[in-house]
Formats: C-alpha cells, sequence, structure tokens
C-alpha cells in the first residue's frame, strides 16, 4: 500500500503541469460567443446601411413612374390642403400628409423639404429592411453568406433605384423583407407569428397584392402548424380582422361615406382589368425580361444559387416562381410588380458568393460595377426632366400673387410630371387628363389620346381667344414643329429646354420646353 501511494502522489505532481488544449468550437464554449458582426470601412452593417441608403436617396433624382407621385404625394398634399379647408379628402397616404401637417405646424413646409422628407423615410425604411435581412442570414445561415447576401442587397441596382421611392410596392416590398424577418423558415430562430403576420397585414392594406407574394408562404406555415385551428382562430383571423377595419375606417372617415379600397382595388384591376388601359404585354414578359432587368447582373449569381438550394430554401424558391407566374396572368405588367421578391433573390445570390472560393473577389468586384452604371445612370440621368422642370416652374410661386394671371398647361402625356405636391403654391394648373372608362362605352377616347391625334385643332378649340390662353406651356420637344404654328400665332417663346431621357419613345421626347408669353420666368 506504501508503494502504491508513493506512485500515485508522483502521477499526481507530473500531472499538475500538464495543459488540455482548449476546444476552438463554440459549441463548447462556456462563455456566449456570438459570430462577430459585419463591419464595412470599419462601421458597424447597421450605420453603415443608413448612411449608404441616405446616400441612394441623395443620387436617386429621376423620375420612374406616375404612380411615385400620383399615388403618394400629389393626395398627401390634396389632404393637407383639404385638412386646412376642412374638406374630407383620401386616406391611402395618410402617412405623408402626417409629415406635410407636422411640417405645416413647425412652418417648415418648404416645396423641398415636403419633397425630400417623405423619400428620406423610404430611405430609413429600407436600410432596416435591409439590417434586418442580414441578421435574419447571419442566424439562418452561416456568417458567410450572410455577409455576401448584404452585399448583394446592397448593391443591387433596381433596390438602389427604387428603395427611396415614394411608391406603394417599396414599402410593400419592406415590409415583406421584415415579415420574413419574423416567418418561421425551416431553421430560423427569429421567428413570431404574430409580428409577421402584422406586417403582411398591412403590406396587403397599403398594397392588396402583397397577397400574391404571401399565399404560399402563409399556406406553407399553415401546412406546419400543429394546431391548425389555433392558428386561423386566435391568430390570422384577430390580426385580418383588425387590419381591415382600421383600414375601412380611415378610408370611410376621409372619403365621406363606407367604402372597402382592397375591394375596389381587385374589382378595378383584376375583375375590370381597367390596367390594361395603360398597356399590356406578353404572358412571358416577367420570365423574358422583367425578371431579367430586375435581377441584373445578379442573375448568374441568382442561376447558381439556386442550384446550390437545399430543402430549406424551396419555400423561398416557390414563392418566387409563383409571384412571377400569377403577375403574368395579368396583362399590365411593370418592373416594379415584381420589386418584392428581389430581396429574396438576393439570398439566393449570397449563398452562390459564400460558395465560390477562387474567383469570389473578382466576381464580387464585377457585381459591384456592373450595377453601379445602371444605378448611377437611372438615378441621375435617365427620366430627370419632369423633375427638373417642375424645379424650375417653382420659381413662379415666388412671383405669384392674387393679380398675377399665371397659369401652366401641360401638353404632355397624361401624369408625366408631378404637380402641387413639387410646387406647394396655388397656381392654376391644365394637364391633359387620361382617365379609364368605367362605363364599358367601346368607343370612348380619353382627352390626351385626342389631343395628340389633332394637337392643333385642339388648342385651338380649347383656346379660341387670347383672353383664355395659359401663360406658359410645357411640352416635349417632339410636339415642337406639330404646334409651331399656333406658339408663333400667340408670341410664345422659349424659355428654357430642359434634358429629360436618351431613349425618347412615343409621346416622350428628348428634352422638356417651356414655352411662356409675356416677361416668362
Amino acid at each position: 500500500m506504501e508503494k502504491i501511494r508513493e506512485r500515485f502522489k508522483q502521477n499526481k505532481s507530473s500531472c499538475e503541469s500538464v495543459r488540455l488544449r482548449k476546444r476552438s468550437s463554440i459549441l463548447y464554449s462556456t462563455d456566449d460567443r456570438r459570430p462577430q458582426t459585419l463591419e464595412f470601412f470599419g462601421i458597424s452593417v447597421s450605420v453603415f446601411t443608413v448612411i449608404f441608403r441616405l446616400l441612394n436617396c441623395l443620387l436617386v433624382q429621376t423620375s420612374f413612374v406616375p404612380d411615385e407621385y400620383w399615388q403618394s404625394l400629389e393626395i398627401s398634399h390634396r389632404m393637407t390642403w383639404e385638412w386646412k379647408e376642412g374638406i374630407r379628402g383620401y386616406s391611402y397616404p395618410l402617412l405623408f400628409a402626417l409629415m406635410y401637417k407636422l411640417l405645416d405646424l413647425m412652418n417648415y413646409d418648404t416645396a423641398y423639404l415636403l419633397v425630400f422628407l417623405p423619400r428620406v423615410f423610404q430611405a430609413l425604411l429600407a436600410a432596416y429592411a435591409d439590417v434586418k435581412l442580414y441578421h435574419l442570414i447571419l442566424q439562418w445561415e452561416t456568417p458567410d453568406v450572410a455577409k455576401w447576401t448584404c452585399f448583394c442587397q446592397l448593391c443591387s441596382w433596381f433596390t438602389w433605384y427604387c428603395c427611396s421611392r415614394t411608391l406603394t410596392n417599396t414599402m410593400e416590398t419592406v415590409l415583406s423583407t421584415l415579415a420574413l424577418c419574423f416567418y418561421p423558415l425551416p431553421g430560423s430562430k427569429m421567428h413570431n407569428s404574430w409580428k409577421y403576420l402584422c406586417l403582411v397585414s398591412l403590406a396587403v392594406v397599403i398594397r392588396p397584392t402583397a397577397l400574391i407574394v404571401w399565399l404560399p408562404l402563409l399556406f406553407y406555415h399553415f401546412c406546419g402548424e400543429q394546431n391548425k385551428l389555433k392558428f386561423i382562430t386566435q391568430r390570422c383571423i384577430p390580426i385580418v380582422a383588425l387590419a381591415l377595419a382600421v383600414s375601412t375606417l380611415i378610408d370611410s372617415v376621409f372619403y365621406g361615406k363606407w367604402i372597402f379600397v382592397q375591394w375596389n382595388f381587385l374589382k378595378f384591376n383584376v375583375l375590370h382589368n381597367v390596367a390594361e388601359f395603360y398597356g399590356a404585354h406578353p404572358w412571358h414578359w416577367y420570365f423574358t425580361q422583367g425578371l431579367l432587368v430586375v435581377i441584373g447582373p445578379h442573375l448568374p449569381f441568382f442561376m447558381h444559387g439556386c442550384s446550390l438550394a437545399t430543402k430549406k430554401h424551396r419555400i423561398l424558391l416557390i414563392t418566387i416562381l409563383w409571384t412571377t407566374a400569377i403577375y403574368s396572368l395579368l396583362a399590365h405588367k411593370e418592373f416594379r410588380f415584381i420589386y418584392p421578391v428581389l430581396p429574396f433573390c438576393m439570398i439566393f445570390c449570397g449563398i452562390s458568393l459564400a460558395k465560390l472560393q477562387a474567383w469570389r473577389k473578382t466576381a464580387a468586384g464585377a457585381l459591384l460595377v456592373l450595377n453601379l452604371f445602371p444605378a448611377l445612370y437611372t438615378g441621375l440621368i435617365h427620366q430627370r426632366g419632369t423633375l427638373d422642370v417642375m424645379h424650375d416652374l417653382q420659381r413662379l410661386c415666388d412671383i405669384s400673387d392674387s393679380q398675377n394671371s399665371t397659369e401652366l398647361l401641360f401638353l404632355m402625356p397624361c401624369h408625366s410630371t408631378p404637380l402641387y405636391s413639387h410646387l406647394h403654391c396655388p397656381l392654376k394648373l391644365r394637364f391633359l387628363e387620361c382617365p379609364p372608362d368605367l362605363t364599358g362605352n367601346e368607343e370612348y377616347v380619353d382627352e390626351a389620346a385626342v389631343f395628340f391625334s389633332n394637337p392643333l385643332h385642339w388648342l385651338k378649340t380649347s383656346f379660341p381667344s387670347q383672353s383664355t390662353l395659359p401663360s406658359h406651356i410645357v411640352l416635349f420637344d417632339f410636339l415642337e414643329k406639330e404646334i409651331a404654328a399656333f406658339l408663333e400665332e400667340n408670341r410664345f417663346t422659349k424659355q428654357a429646354e430642359l434634358f429629360h431621357t436618351h431613349f425618347p419613345e412615343g409621346r416622350v421626347g428628348k428634352n422638356i420646353l417651356i414655352y411662356t408669353r409675356g416677361s416668362g420666368l
């Protein structure tokens, strides 16, 4: 026994100098360490994204589609003015109207702030959605995939072009991205049914077509729920009922009668197919042109990422294909309609770049450069004239008074420019109208079509005497020769010529002209 005790003491003393290798895996770590947060140029991803989107907002100085103003800022501006007069208005752009009212109360309601503040708000929302998307992928995938998904999202030219615009599609995209972050994706730890259902309901209230994107996701969630009755009765129905009730109440108050806007949206755009009045495309347009343009230079990485997708990514792929297919059934098609699925596509691009090894930096550099040109060109050059002309005309507000006879006539395709939201003064304005026919009259022709069929005849009929003539005429340059006789006869002189686009088509010209009578601008 004595020998055994001696041997044990010797072994114990020799073991004191032994140091075990520390395990590097965080699975065995006693402290709560997380993967390091992504940084750009030494700045956290959150701060960098906010700065990036604000810069994005400043460098987008062009127009995209009329709805950017006519379904948001123009209505908001009208609501603000009508509140002063006690008249009811519209309900959808209530958020921007509240901003306008706040600026008015603070005596900061300048034309610049009225245009710029809503765009800054949209840019900040887009930045928040970008950061949340990064954090979703960070805990759903590897840090590498999260990093490259964030990179792809930030350098997407179409996201740059749209994310700070006051479009309902932009808000729909932001809300859908945020909802995805709380959606119960397979393996996700961030899911929260209440939050994502509230965000989806809000997106549908703002733009009912958001339901197209979310139908497959909602069905997938429903199938995976163990207690389906509880999910429907205690989550879906209360949230949907509350959202629709609040939306209907607000709309009814401002319209002055009970109205269900979501039903009107469905009736006019789908059942009556009124949207076709504004143009139609072949059924395959989204697959052969639309989706390719929206994804842009990311397309090879998106295709590669789809080929690497696992079972947990399948629902996102189904959602992208489903949304594109359903929109293909509608005659009227636009790039912005499929914008809400673009963040979904960026996830697959991030998977692709994370998988690349030897060519990763080269591919990322090429992706950045190839997106940079269309982002800057479309943001700074293409279709900027319709905003520049409003900036020039805004100077008329400074010289306009009760005895001033300033009156503007816009001889352009309807809704080519914003109006009062960018002028912010009660000038007399007239523009060519093109409301869709809701009576079923097959011989219906809108005012804009009547004018462009015979411009001189329309002008002589609409302005039979000198006293009825406007003080300013705004038009695209292609129309100048056709109405030259009218301009000369009534002593109109060219005061300004503003660049609009390098790619004129149809009734849209390369430049915008301002003709004036009298002293001019």
